[in-house]
């Protein structure tokens, strides 16, 4: 029997992304005011797609779920934090109503039906009550992230280079991973889990750099805090990114064995975005 060609894989992977983009659309609509087409476009949604339906090839348009609606719900945060609250109560307010509904509190808002909604989906998955408590670990490292940018943007404080790398959950990068992981079945130890997050931290910094040097002109106009505008130079941008993909690879490595596809999917992810940021961005916004 012949093998499928690689035109064939990139076929089947090309379809997934277009199913997830769709899917996404779809569930965009059920939360009003949640995803604003100013800034929630087509391109979005199958950016999105495209990045989950890559990373896992392997997988199917259902099992790719999580990992599409995750990414998503990262930038609902990102927007609301970001963009939409005026003062620290409400960013208070929407950190903990989230953690709340990660939880299983009622949801009282569109982001936390959102949350709901995904936190019942990865429930499905066999092991998702051990694992539970890394995922609603990394949700709150994630929003306390977002919420300590949007003090330092308000202060008009600059963090060190450190400080500021060491915030990196603000991306969500981690927290899309470790939901794809249990959503998969990737992963169902909690020590695992954990092994995988630490290793996953070393990629999430360089994506949170490469994010940097890709898009700090855009940001710039929206007063986003920047690797660039905090005084790092391109070139010092690009030394540490080498470095934190040497660390990542060598964090990765012993862990490979175990977890092939999980870790197969971190150093994806250094790859294909240092790729897509090379030519263009996830959000529509700022955009002519």
């Amino acid at each position: 029997m012949t093998q499928p060609s690689e035109a064939f894989g990139l076929g089947r992977t090309c379809a997934l992304a277009v199913a997830g983009g769709r899917d996404l659309a779809k569930c965009a609509a059920r939360y009003s005011g949640l995803f604003p087409e100013d800034s929630f476009d087509a391109g979005l949604y199958a950016s999105l797609a495209l990045a989950g339906a890559f990373g896992s090839p392997w997988a199917t348009a259902e099992t790719l779920r999580a990992i599409n609606r995750s990414s998503l719900l990262v930038f609902a945060a990102d927007r609301l934090i970001d963009e939409v609250a005026t003062s620290r109560d409400e960013v208070a307010a929407l950190v903990g109503d989230c953690l709340a509904a990660a939880g299983g509190a009622a949801p009282t808002s569109p982001i936390t039906a959102f949350l709901a909604d995904l936190r019942a989906e990865l429930a499905t998955a066999p092991r998702f009550a051990a694992l539970e408590a890394g995922w609603r670990d990394q949700l709150e490292l994630m929003l306390l992230a977002m919420a300590r940018e949007w003090d330092w943007r308000q202060a008009g404080d600059k963090p060190t280079d450190e400080e500021y790398l060491a915030n990196a959950d603000s991306c969500g990068a981690s927290f899309i991973s470790v939901s794809h992981w249990i959503y998969t079945g990737l992963v169902d130890d909690p020590g695992d889990l954990g092994r995988l997050r630490a290793a996953g931290d070393r990629v999430q910094r360089y994506l949170r750099l490469l994010n940097d040097l890709a898009t700090h002109q855009r940001e710039a106009g929206f007063g986003d805090l920047n690797a660039l505008a905090l005084g790092m130079s391109p070139g010092e941008v690009t030394q540490r990114m080498a470095e934190l993909s040497a660390e990542a690879v060598q964090a990765i490595e012993p862990l490979r064995s175990g977890h092939p596809r999980a870790t197969e999917y971190l150093l994806f992810q250094i790859d294909y975005s240092t790729g897509f940021y090379g030519i263009s961005d996830f959000w529509a916004r700022g955009e002519s």
